[in-house]
């Protein structure tokens, strides 16, 4: 019998703002805005979604924007309409032609 595998998702909608500390596990899709601190394992940033945090997540995708500290123990991913702006350690790193990266990056495989 297969196993039935259901991932945690959770959305901040366009028009939804929180303020504060943010501990969530599965995927985090945020098309509003979030302020504070965050942590978590896979986090999307759709385009009209902003993100101002000290941050440590597994992953993250940035179409929107990100300003704070940003820890990312795997792939940080900066799509064409993203922007990353702030201290930023990650394992692996993509950016689209368009995405903006501005900030003190440090790149590392440990």
């Amino acid at each position: 019998m297969a196993k039935n595998r259901s991932k945690n998702i959770s959305i901040v909608d366009r028009g939804l703002t929180i303020e504060g500390s943010i501990s969530c596990s599965g995927q985090l899709i945020v098309k509003g805005a979030v302020k504070g601190n965050l942590r978590g394992d896979e986090v999307v940033i759709a385009e009209d979604g902003v993100i101002h945090a000290d941050a440590t997540v597994s992953a993250i995708t940035i179409g929107g924007k990100f300003d704070g500290t940003l820890r990312v123990l795997q792939t940080l991913v900066i799509l064409a309409t993203g922007c990353c702006q702030g201290k930023i350690v990650c394992r692996d790193l993509t950016v689209e032609p368009g995405g903006i990266l501005d900030g003190e990056i440090n790149c590392s495989q440990e």
